[in-house]
């Protein structure tokens, strides 16, 4: 892997590190806001399986959901297809920002969707090797 791709792949590591410790942080307060910490979750694993895609020279596209870029991910490594029980962070995404279809996690919830950010990135981050430190 080139030096570019390398520094690339740990700016979008970066990014999807600095959602998941929001969401870690947020399970830590006194008062939980399970809604903002489900939605830095998805986006956490979205930037994760970008990341890989990029890795792949795959532009990133415009979507939030995860089953979606799990398939794409899935055409390199048919590993990926295990991801797809994690396509329930994908209702995180947009339908919790606003209150049409108001709708608030539970805190079980929130550390299940925790979890499910903090598996992917091992799991990617271990197909794509060291990054350097990250």
């Amino acid at each position: 892997m080139d030096e570019k791709l390398r520094a690339i792949l740990r700016q979008w590591l970066q990014k999807g590190d600095n959602d998941l410790k929001t969401a870690e942080y947020g399970l830590q307060s006194s008062e939980p806001i399970t809604d903002t910490i489900c939605f830095h979750c998805q986006q956490a694993v979205e930037k994760y399986l970008k990341m890989y895609l990029v890795s792949k020279n795959e532009e990133p596209f415009k979507s939030h959901n995860i089953s979606l870029l799990v398939t794409k991910c899935a055409e390199y490594d048919a590993d990926f297809i295990g991801l797809q029980r994690f396509d329930f962070l994908t209702s995180y995404a947009v339908s919790l920002r606003y209150p049409d279809d108001f709708y608030m996690p539970e805190l079980d919830e929130a550390q299940e969707a925790l979890k499910a950010a903090q598996d992917v990135r091992s799991f990617i981050v271990s197909k794509l090797g060291a990054l350097d430190g990250c």
